[in-house]
């Protein structure tokens, strides 16, 4: 017999808007997300901030959707990128995301390529914006 899967404890009443308990009364939902525990989500953004190339972000992106059912897009922004700021980092629409966890994962992913910009410059290099002319 295995142990029941643990699920995120709700958030405090009207501190968050990610509709878990809609997410718990609909029978025929993706409910990977709840799966992302407070302890994991702290793992989570650990790992994040430890990323060490564009492979590696790439396979947590994969890993997020495979796993959460979360959809992270990274990609430069429409104006000049001058600084991390200029990458968009945008996540998904996702009942049962926490508002928190909406706003560290991107932070987190500054964080990394603040500390090694190596892998910004590859992204930037990925969608052609380094590239010699």
């Amino acid at each position: 017999m295995t142990a029941p899967v643990p699920i995120r404890q709700p958030c405090p009443p009207a501190a968050c808007i990610c509709g878990r308990m809609q997410l718990l009364e609909e029978a025929d939902c993706d409910l990977r997300i709840l799966r992302l525990t407070r302890h994991e989500e702290a793992r989570l953004i650990e790992r994040l901030e430890n990323l060490t190339s564009l492979q590696d972000l790439e396979h947590m992106q994969g890993q997020l959707y495979q796993k959460l059912g979360i959809h992270l897009q990274i990609a430069p922004g429409s104006n000049e990128v001058r600084s991390m700021r200029g990458i968009r980092i945008e996540l998904g629409e996702l009942p049962g995301l926490c508002r928190k966890t909406r706003q560290s994962i991107p932070a987190a992913i500054r964080r990394a390529l603040e500390k090694r910009p190596e892998i910004a410059y590859s992204l930037l290099n990925a969608h052609d914006l380094l590239r010699d002319a």
